[in-house]
């Protein structure tokens, strides 16, 4: 299997470092793209340094760089995960502006009508955030906000950042134990 991730500037980019760990043990194929304001934000909110964060994916690229491979739908890519997703990328993908990498590569997720998994970060959402989250999920993208669930009893921040790590994996077909499933007697 072979996943693009992207990481953007909003905040909980432990999201998207705890899938890339998830891809590492799952044998996933993983191509990493760090935007500017992700990489700043991994910084802030982590005690990894963005070395460490790209050394847990198969393949880095620069966020500028639209002639990566990722930017090409001949490519073959099972989906792409964006996590976390600021607002300014959900709007660059909702209206096509491929601006850099990350929303380059989007937009030919879309076109090739492969699975993408937003995990939009924003709170309170706007009318216009909301706009942009029904077009993309009438197109089929998968919008995921971090909310967490408390069926599975978390005990721990990683228990939150886990049960959403496992959700976005469930929708790419990935065995894991990363939270308990809902179970009724």
């Amino acid at each position: 299997m072979r996943v693009v991730v992207g990481i953007t500037g909003a905040t909980g980019v432990i999201y998207g470092i705890r899938l890339l760990q998830a891809f590492m043990d799952a044998g996933v194929e993983s191509h990493l793209v760090v935007s500017e304001w992700g990489g700043k934000t991994i910084e802030v909110e982590t005690s990894y340094t963005i070395e460490e964060v790209k050394s847990l994916a198969t393949y880095c690229y620069d966020p500028m760089d639209l002639t990566a491979s990722i930017a090409s739908g001949s490519l073959l890519i099972d989906g792409m995960v964006i996590a976390p997703c600021s607002m300014k990328s959900l709007a660059a993908i909702a209206t096509g502006y491929s601006e850099n990498l990350i929303s380059r590569a989007a937009d030919v997720t879309i076109k090739e009508q492969r699975p993408l998994v937003l995990v939009v970060r924003e709170t309170p959402l706007s009318a216009v955030h909301l706009e942009n989250m029904l077009k993309l999920a009438r197109l089929g993208v998968a919008i995921m906000p971090p909310m967490p669930a408390f069926y599975c009893r978390p005990q721990s921040i990683d228990d939150v950042v886990n049960h959403l790590v496992g959700k976005i994996l469930d929708r790419f077909c990935i065995k894991h134990n990363l939270f308990s499933r809902w179970m009724t007697t």
